[in-house]
């Protein structure tokens, strides 16, 4: 269950605060892979990052009993002074995985990315594609109910690209997708229902190509409902993470 109560989020412009949402109240559906349509600037990414808990309302609470992923496709918040494996020891405290759960992990996301001895030296030092391949790993690390999914991309060369398709088919076996994306195909091949957001409103329509047509006009093309195959997501976005919030032990990797 995902329940949006009286949710108002504006943002500071040149010309005062502009809302996005005034007092949304809005419930997801349960148990389906939910897409985000609707024109730019609408609120589809803004309600992401509610979601994912990388942003907060004004005013108002997301009710939820899920367990849902940061945002993925929204950037890398990667500490970049940090290496990836003492980044991963972070996130896995974050999410409460010790001891050996957080052993389990990093050994995970160091062999699925296989960038080798770079996993050791700050993330600063990387190029743009063992960034990608750091931070995927790492949201394939954890299992979530729900995994919000801004905008999917695939990253990394064919192989990487390949091994991360199968890794993300596997993970949507057990668990969903909030999609935000203007590609209706993908939509279409990922997607149970359509959540159209407008004028600061959300909108359910349980037929896709009903949400489909009222979000691009009668005109739109229609197309048969895709099968589903695999396809992997962009890098995720994480909480970056501060010399106060680190452990002892890891404060000083801070100065780097």
């Amino acid at each position: 269950m995902i329940e949006l109560r009286e949710i108002t989020k504006s943002y500071p412009t040149l010309h005062g605060r502009r809302y996005v949402f005034r007092d949304l109240s809005f419930r997801f559906p349960d148990d389906a892979s939910i897409g985000l349509i609707g024109p730019n600037g609408a609120g589809k990414s803004t309600l992401m990052r509610l979601l994912g808990g990388i942003d907060a309302p004004d005013c108002g609470h997301i009710v939820s009993d899920a367990n849902i992923s940061w945002p993925v496709g929204l950037g890398s918040g990667m500490q970049p002074t940090l290496s990836g494996r003492d980044n991963v020891r972070f996130v896995c405290r974050i999410y409460g995985a010790t001891g050996k759960a957080m052993r389990e992990k990093i050994a995970y996301v160091e062999d699925f990315a296989e960038i080798g001895e770079y996993f050791d030296l700050p993330v600063k030092s990387y190029s743009s594609g063992m960034r990608s391949r750091l931070a995927f790993g790492l949201s394939m690390a954890f299992d979530f109910d729900y995994y919000l999914i801004d905008e999917v991309m695939a990253v990394g060369d064919a192989q990487f690209r390949k091994k991360g398709q199968e890794v993300f088919r596997t993970r949507l076996s057990k668990a969903k997708l909030i999609l935000v994306s203007h590609n209706m195909a993908d939509i279409r091949q990922w997607c149970d229902v359509v959540v159209l957001v407008k004028d600061g409103t959300a909108t359910v329509f349980e037929d896709v190509e009903a949400g489909i047509l009222a979000y691009q006009g009668p005109s739109a093309p229609t197309s048969p409902r895709a099968k589903r195959g695999p396809v992997a997501p962009a890098a995720p976005v994480v909480p970056a993470p501060t010399a106060a919030a680190l452990p002892p032990e890891l404060q000083s990797k801070t100065d780097l």
